[in-house]
Formats: structure tokens, sequence, C-alpha cells
């Protein structure tokens, strides 16, 4: 039993069985109804329902597995005892049943708000606020409707109800209904257009889910016309639902009045469909991608053919899209759109703009002049200059895509990162900078925009000096005291310069040095204004770890001797005095005799 089952299905899930059998529904939630299913005596509650969210973001309604209420849950179990004693058995636990919510969101919060965005210009508030509400309405869902109602024409820049909007307010139908009636009688093609509002006021009219025809639109005013022309055996046969046909024509009459349309009701002009539910939906206008199959909606957002659909055209309107979750919308049925009729329509809202965007194919920055409707690029040619700050906001555009591994990163770029990365951790009351690559690739404007003039492709990017970008992160201050503080290299007491390694995650740098090297010298060296000991990693001749310290003194106090003894005979030509205090360090071995 659902909402799209015709009426004589419907009365046999609801009538007892002639012969007294006893029968089994499968009910949606029209079962909440004040509906009287006779006979029921045990009801089996899932306790979930399906429900349409709208996406402010999306501009799109999609269905969700929801948990229900409290209340439904309490009006469903009521089925059981509608007509005499009853049981219900609910599939969830007590501490499920204990957490469900007490009621079902109020519709204004879950709702597409353009109708009441449109009855508040009517009435003069542009500020929703100023109202008492029992709920206020969503603010990001009531602001897309206004941004919709701007689409529309019924909305000045300022927020105001135009002229044309009081047209649209005085039809009751929705405002997408409304504009594409009104700019319809504008192009001689009413007729036509009452029966696409009437289709979009019903449920859908083609009944089979696996019908051929299904992703097209214009199908649906092709069944009308055959209704029209041999009656509804001829309907029922090409796969419509004589109940929602029923419907339909009725709610053709009714908005056909609306318009002061009188006579015989004339044939629907299915050519046309496109070009009115384009009125209807000028967010929903899509064109094949060259990649990657599917369509990109004039929105900005994807979409694909629902599964099993096929069939449609390179330019296209989108009459029943279903908002999907963290994926593309899927396109349930469309009808094919001229470039020519596009043009007419939305002359406005389609020019040549010069564009520069990441070519990802390519790698490089590619700059051309594309002729444009909203997000929909119709034509593309090459662009003979290029705008200098526009390159390089499209070359940043690339890094990001790409990430941060794709700039010339060398050791000692690395280090340099590390280095900052250190006393940021070491020092924070200094206001080191951030440069960790998640920071560095949010804030690639800043330090290496000035960087990448003259630079398009990814070639380029070997031009770059990483360790000059980075150091320009600093102030005048900070570039003075970084060898003070986080020194790339410490001279040993042998005199040698070795390098220190440091750690992206503040950990203390290593020293390798040679062991022999370090005679003489009681301190762990230290840096950061001496708030952090080097990580020493004191080796044997053979440039292998003997010792991992922070502690110097007491490996010469308690350790040193052991190694003596252990290695001295392994590598006799270097020097192992009884004394390291007092001993010459030394990066040689023994001279030869």
């Amino acid at each position: 039993l659902y909402g799209n089952l015709g009426q004589a299905e419907q009365r046999r899930a609801i009538l007892q069985d002639p012969q007294g059998r006893r029968k089994v529904v499968l009910a949606t939630p029209i079962a909440e109804t004040s509906l009287t299913i006779e006979g029921v005596s045990i009801v089996v509650d899932a306790g979930y329902h399906r429900a349409p969210r709208f996406d402010p973001r999306s501009g799109l309604a999609r269905l969700e597995l929801l948990r229900i209420s409290k209340a439904a849950a309490e009006q469903r179990a009521g089925r059981a005892g509608r007509l005499g004693p009853g049981i219900c058995f609910r599939l969830w636990s007590e501490s499920t049943q204990r957490g469900l919510i007490p009621h079902a969101p109020a519709e204004l919060a879950v709702t597409d708000l353009a109708p009441l965005a449109l009855d508040l210009a009517q009435w003069g508030v542009r500020d929703a606020t100023e109202l008492q509400w029992i709920e206020p309405p969503p603010a990001a869902a009531l602001a897309q409707a206004r941004q919709l109602l701007g689409e529309l024409e019924a909305l000045d820049q300022e927020g105001r109800i135009t002229p044309f909007g009081r047209e649209m307010a005085r039809l009751p139908l929705h405002p997408r209904l409304a504009h594409m009636l009104l700019r319809a009688r504008e192009l001689g093609l009413e007729e036509t257009a009452c029966d696409i509002a009437a289709l979009l006021s019903e449920r859908d009219l083609l009944r089979e889910r696996d019908h051929p025809g299904r992703a097209d639109f214009a199908v649906r005013l092709e069944l009308l016309a055959a209704l029209r022309r041999d009656g509804m055996q001829v309907l029922q046969a090409r796969g419509g639902d004589a109940d929602i046909a029923r419907a339909v024509e009725r709610g053709g009459v009714q908005i056909r009045r609306l318009l002061g349309l009188e006579g015989a009701v004339p044939p629907p002009d299915t050519d046309v469909a496109g070009e009115l539910l384009a009125l209807a939906y000028p967010e929903r206008i899509a064109l094949r991608r060259e990649q990657g199959g599917g369509y990109r909606l004039a929105s900005g957002s994807g979409a694909k053919m629902a599964p099993g659909v096929s069939g449609a055209g390179e330019l296209i309107v989108c009459a029943e899209l279903e908002g999907k979750s963290g994926s593309e919308a899927l396109i349930r049925s469309a009808a094919t759109l001229t470039r020519e009729a596009l043009q007419r329509l939305y002359p406005r809202q389609m020019d040549w703009q010069a564009v520069l965007e990441w070519d990802s194919r390519e790698e490089a920055v590619r700059a051309e002049r594309q002729y444009r409707y909203r997000a929909l690029v119709l034509e593309r040619r090459p662009a003979e200059t290029a705008d200098p700050e526009g390159q390089v906001a499209a070359m940043i555009d690339g890094i990001r895509a790409m990430g941060l591994e794709c700039l010339p990163w060398d050791a000692e770029a690395r280090q340099l990162q590390a280095r900052l990365l250190s006393l940021a951790a070491w020092l924070p009351e200094e206001g080191w900078p951030d440069v960790a690559d998640a920071a560095l690739l949010d804030t690639l404007e800043e330090w290496l925009a000035p960087y990448l003039n003259g630079i398009s492709r990814r070639s380029h990017l070997s031009r770059l000096d990483l360790k000059a970008a980075l150091l320009a992160c600093l102030d005048w201050n900070q570039q003075q005291r970084l060898n003070e503080l986080a020194p790339s290299h410490l001279q040993v007491p042998s005199g040698s310069r070795k390098r220190l390694e440091y750690a992206d995650n503040g950990a203390p740098p290593v020293l390798a040095v040679k062991l022999q090297e370090m005679f003489g010298l009681a301190d762990t060296p230290r840096i950061a204004g001496g708030r952090v000991a080097v990580m020493l990693h004191l080796l044997s001749p053979a440039q292998r770890p003997i010792q991992v310290t922070q502690d110097l003194w007491g490996f010469w106090e308690r350790t040193y001797a052991e190694v003596k003894k252990e290695l001295k005979g392994r590598y006799p030509k270097h020097p192992w005095p009884d004394d390291p205090w007092s001993a010459q360090a030394t990066a040689r071995a023994k001279p030869r005799r």
C-alpha cells in the first residue's frame, strides 16, 4: 500500500478479502493517515521511514531513510487496535525507543522555502526575523529560496518583489511553475505549459519503472496527446496510469482557468518541453561532460542518469532530479534543449568570458575565452593574452589539485621547513609561522604567489626557490635569529662543522658525529636559547651509531670505558684515550709511522 499504487489496487489492500482469507499488507507511511484498514490485528513496525529532505546547498530534495519519532511509533501501534484488540511488534530495542525524538521536525525545517520567500516579499518583509515564528525558517534554506526567486525575476537585487514577481504571486502555484506559465504566455506556448505544470504537480504519469522512455519527459506529453486523441485505453497500453492521468487532466483545466484559457484543449507540443522546463528550472539545465560521463548542471554541481536510464541529449533540462547525500544527483527524467532555445530564454546570462583555469590533463594553466551559461561552458576559444594575476591564481588551483609534493622540495628545503616547525613547537610565545604541509597548502596565495610570475605549467615549478619562499614567511627579526636558535650545522671540538637533522614534529635535532671528534666536551650542545638538548648519535670509525644520548657527560662517566674496551681492538688506528675529558678531539686516525 503506497501512494503511487492505483486506486483499484489500494482498495484491494484496504478492504476485507471477499473470501474471508487472512492477508498481509506491506505499507509505507500512507497507513499513518486516518485511513482504516479492516481486519488488522497485528502490526510489525520496522521503525523507519523515507522522508524528503531539502538541501539548500544543492537546491534539491533527497529521500533519506530515518528513524521514526515516538509520536509516529504510537500512531503505527494504534493500527493494531483500530477496530479491536491487537498487538504491535516493534523491531528495535527499548533503549532505542527511549532515544527516539518526540515528534518529526516541522515541515518548515525540511522543505523548499521558495513559496514562503515569495509570500514574504509580497508582504514587504525583507528580514524574516522581524516576524514571530513558532519555529523560524532555516536561514540557509531561506537564502537559497531568495536566490532562486532572483533568478526567476521575482525579486530585484535589493530583495524587493518585482512587478513580474507580483504576477507570479497571484498564481496559486510554486514560483517555478508560475514563472514558466507567465513566460510561456509571452512566447505563445501557454497551452503546453499548462500541461507541463499539471504533470509536475502530480505523481509520475508513467506507471512502469522500466518503461523504455522513462528518461524522456516528453513521453509524458505524448501520453496526454494519446489520451485526448485515442482515449484512456491507449494511454494505459503505452504504460500510463489512468488515475494519475485523470488528475493531470483536472489540474490542467484548473491551470488553464487561472490563465483565462478557454475552448478545446489542444494536444501538447512535445518539441518545446525542454524550453518550457528551462523556464521552471534554470539551474537544472545540464551539459554532458566531455570526460567521465554524466552531466554538469548550470548550478555547478554534477548529475548522472539514474540506473537503467539512457538516451539523453547533449544539452538537457532535468525535470525529475533526486539529490544524493555526498554524491552526484540522479536524473530520473529530462527533456532535450537546443542551444538556440537557451539563447532565446536567457540572453542576459550568456556571454563570453576570459577564463584562466587549471587543466589537470595537460598539467598547465589554460587561457581561453568561454561562451557560458552560468557554470556551463558551451564554446571555447584560445585566448591571445593572459592576465598575470589570473594566471597565478589558476596555477595555485593546480598546485592544490596536485598536492604540495609537486613543488621542487630538496633536502635543504625540507630541513628548513623542519627547523621552522621545531621553533614553532619549542618557542610558541615567539609566533614562529606554521609551515606544515597542510598550512602551506591552505596559504599558497600568501607565501608562494609572489614567486609564481611567469609559471604556467607543472614543469615550470622546477624554477622555484622554495628556501627563499619559506624564509619570506619570517619577519626581519625571525630571519636574524633563525641560525642562532636553530642552526643548520654545529661546530664540534674537532673543528668540523656537522649537519643537524631536524624533524617536523618538534623532536630534538640529531647530530651524527664520530665519537673521537667529541673528546674534551663535557656537556651536550643545546639550541633554541638553551631549551633543547641535541640528540647525539655518537658513531664508530665505521660511521655506525655506538650510543644515542642527550647526556654526553653521563656517557663519558659511565659508558665510554665499556665502549673503549669493545672497540679499541677492532679499530686500533683510531685514538681511544683513557681520559676523554682531556684528550685532543680529532676527525683523523693515528698518523702512520
